[in-house]
């Protein structure tokens, strides 16, 4: 992918520099006063139709406002946008930015967002949003990010395994989970393929517990990997991991699990739902067989917290346009175009009160119930480093289950983390 502005052509409309082509057809108040408020979202984030429809009943609704849409590409995104922000809105410059919701505390850190507590209470319904959505972009009691949508992770199974193991719904509970595993792990079945080095899934055993990956006290995060709750979610991670041959020392992507999962033999995997088309694609044989369940908690009364990914909707303080750009996001983010934009992408809509939205679908209905429990990775601008190409995380994990002592390696694991978010570099 580049990292170059792109522009958005929506079929018969395209927005280049504020003009709109005669194919969107008459455009309602568009006399020389009319103020061009520019939005950059990511590729992908919504279809061609979606924002052409958003669009003209947008300016419809709002006819002293033209927007201009950009499309951006996740690769070197951050730099981009750090540098807009800085912009101080030149020509050009962005009011609207769709951003990662983990990278929000990095942009509020540079000091370049609209501070929107006021949004949030008032009319954008704050009290029913996503924690995994809306609690990184929050800083000081300020909320700054503001929730879009999420996907996050479910078991995918295999019906036919499950079947034939005399297993006829799918469990609820930790206990349960681990007793159906131990059931389908048999023969030539693996009860579960479970990649020794997947940090996001161990991150919500660890939640479920009751603990965090690091703790912030006065602006100081330490990371809290050696903490009573994270060692019991650790030993949980083992007890599963063990149900399946998925490699101590590899990701849930090398090799990619839905590849291992393709070849019919592997009962379960966590992974977004739509992993289940690409199994699909390698092996069109499991059409039809596949299901979703939400990851299981520790009781039957509440599913498995999750790592919640996704983005949020931040207005940059530079803007040449508050009452525009305050104007998209509550109506990229309210009810009418959050639920259309949910049904159309198969996301999880931004609150809980949605979900039925969505509950036709039963990949992103099962993401719905985990997100409503979700979370997202430690509020420190300086949580990249910790996600790095050589994670602690990912290597503490591997040397657990390649039986080191867990206390031991929790404490090495938690030492570098707290190495790494340390904004005084020391």
């Amino acid at each position: 992918m580049r990292s170059r502005r792109a522009v958005l052509s929506l079929g018969s409309l395209v927005v280049v520099s504020g003009a709109l082509t005669s194919a969107c057809g008459a455009l309602p108040g568009g006399g020389p006063d009319r103020r061009t408020v520019t939005v950059w979202l990511m590729r992908n984030s919504a279809s061609d139709a979606f924002l052409a429809r958003f669009t003209k009943k947008f300016e419809d609704q709002h006819p002293d406002v033209r927007l201009d849409i950009r499309i951006q590409e996740w690769t070197g995104i951050g730099e981009k946008v750090s540098a807009a922000l800085r912009s101080k809105h030149a020509a050009g410059a962005p009011d609207v930015i769709e951003v990662g919701n983990t990278q929000v505390p990095q942009y509020v850190d540079e000091g370049g967002l609209l501070d929107l507590s006021l949004e949030s209470a008032r009319d954008l319904g704050m009290a029913d949003w996503l924690p995994g959505l809306a609690e990184p972009g929050v800083d000081k009691s300020r909320q700054y990010g503001i929730p879009w949508y999420a996907a996050n992770r479910v078991v995918i199974y295999h019906k036919g395994l499950f079947a034939a193991a005399g297993i006829e719904k799918p469990p609820r509970t930790r206990d349960e989970w681990l007793d159906v595993t131990h059931r389908l792990d048999t023969g030539g079945v693996q009860g579960i393929y479970l990649a020794g080095q997947d940090w996001y899934t161990l991150s919500g055993f660890i939640w479920d517990e009751g603990g965090e990956l690091a703790h912030e006290s006065s602006g100081t995060w330490t990371g809290a990997l050696d903490t009573p709750a994270a060692l019991r979610a650790m030993d949980f991670y083992q007890q599963l991991q063990a149900l399946g041959a998925g490699p101590k020392d590899a990701d849930e992507e090398h090799p990619s699990q839905a590849g291992q999962f393709a070849r019919g033999h592997i009962a379960q995997i966590i992974s977004v739902p739509g992993a289940a088309q690409q199994i699909i694609d390698k092996n069109p044989a499991l059409k039809g067989k596949l299901g979703y369940f939400p990851i299981p908690g520790k009781t039957a009364a509440r599913a498995g917290a999750v790592f919640t990914g996704g983005s949020d909707l931040v207005v940059a303080a530079g803007t040449g346009d508050r009452a525009g750009a305050v104007a998209v996001v509550t109506a990229l983010a309210g009810k009418v175009w959050n639920t259309e934009l949910a049904r159309t992408m198969n996301y999880v809509p931004n609150k809980t009160t949605l979900a039925d939205a969505v509950a036709d679908e039963p990949g992103v209905a099962a993401m719905a119930v985990g997100a409503a429990h979700g979370k997202a990775t430690p509020a420190s601008p300086l949580w990249a480093k910790v996600e790095a190409a050589d994670n602690p995380i990912k290597t503490y994990m591997s040397r657990v289950l390649s039986g080191a002592d867990p206390a031991t390696e929790a404490k090495k694991a938690s030492r570098e983390i707290t190495r790494r978010l340390d904004e005084s570099g020391a």
